[in-house]
């Protein structure tokens, strides 16, 4: 009996040795944060900051792990958004199919993914800005073919009223519920991607990343590879535009607007590409400047404070805030190691 406790008690430690001490504090943090909370910093701060982060994520995916800059993250979040207007229900008398969450909400996100995977194979045959290029035109032309088109994207109005389900009792756009939703969806996003990376395809594709030429040469499917990490990608994308239109509960080209692309690719370079923790950050940042400086330097000069802080942060820390903490922490180490006088 005391063998199997004490064995009990090594494997606890063990386990969460390997979650790590953070892990632990910020999931507990996360949790408590509905107790202390308003509605408004549950939905506007706290679940804005979890949808953006995981669209962030979906970026550092590519771009951490991969080597490749995407500009259309917001588009295939788009795709999965109007996916769940067009097979649900909407307000605009325009299509709705009226299926149910639980059928709709796989549709969507599988219709991201093939989405991504698409843009994916049309984009890893470049590399660097030719990549970045190549989705931006995507980007583009699919935010203008949405404006213009009626049959399906309804134009520049886009599709409203559309509500996130009930179930189990529960209305899931109540602040609380939604919240928790999005940080359910957003652990499991980041868990997800944080052990791909130390998987035996999340290793392949950073050797990938770090030397196509001799990953070819060893026999590796570059291409596959590549592709298959759109792929996923677009899953975390697509999720994230279910959690965004319902949200807003609507959907128009400006949801997927260039300057919503460009948005993504601040908050994963300003929270850090190295690490799935990154883009949350970048994204509690920008989603806390969107809501408190617009009124204190206007809304004309909100892109110029945001353009400043991107580019000092860049400056200072070309690994994001997470670049900056590792450069502070051994000093702070230092620092408590120090005899006091």
């Amino acid at each position: 009996m005391s063998l199997a406790i004490a064995t009990d008690g090594t494997t606890q430690r063990n386990w969460l040795e390997k979650l790590g001490a953070g892990h632990v504090i910020l999931g507990v943090a996360l949790v408590l944060y509905p107790l202390v909370a308003s509605d408004f910093f549950l939905t506007q701060i706290g679940g804005y900051s979890l949808i953006f982060g995981m669209l962030g994520l979906s970026l550092m995916l590519l771009a951490g792990y991969g080597g490749m800059v995407s500009l259309a993250q917001i588009t295939v979040a788009g795709i999965s958004a109007y996916a769940i207007a067009i097979l649900g229900n909407n307000n605009s008398n325009i299509l709705g199919f009226g299926w149910p969450w639980w059928l709709a909400v796989p549709f969507a996100v599988l219709a991201a993914a093939v989405a991504s995977a698409l843009i994916g194979w049309i984009s890893v045959r470049t590399e660097g800005i030719y990549t970045i290029m190549i989705t931006l035109a995507i980007a583009t032309a699919t935010y203008y073919f949405a404006q213009q088109n009626y049959a399906i994207f309804n134009g520049h109005s886009g599709y409203a009223g559309i509500r996130a389900p009930a179930f189990w009792g529960i209305g899931w756009r109540d602040a609380k519920p939604f919240y928790y939703l999005c940080l359910g969806l957003a652990v499991l996003s980041y868990a997800a991607v944080l052990y791909g990376s130390r998987s035996t395809f999340g290793m392949t594709l950073q050797a990938i990343r770090d030397n196509p030429r001799r990953m070819r040469a060893l026999g590796y499917h570059v291409t596959a590879h590549k592709v298959f990490a759109w792929l996923l990608s677009g899953v975390i994308a697509g999720l994230a535009g279910v959690l965004l239109v319902w949200f807003n509960g609507r959907v128009s080209p400006g949801t997927i607007g260039v300057d919503a692309a460009i948005d993504v690719l601040i908050i994963a370079v300003i929270g850090g590409l190295r690490h799935p923790i990154g883009p949350f950050l970048g994204a509690l940042v920008v989603v806390l400047m969107q809501t408190f400086a617009i009124d204190i330097v206007g809304a004309e000069r909100f892109n110029t404070l945001i353009g400043m802080v991107f580019l000092i942060i860049v400056f200072v820390s070309p690994d994001g805030i997470l670049g900056l903490w590792g450069r502070i922490k051994p000093h702070l180490a230092q620092e408590s190691l120090r005899p006091g006088p």
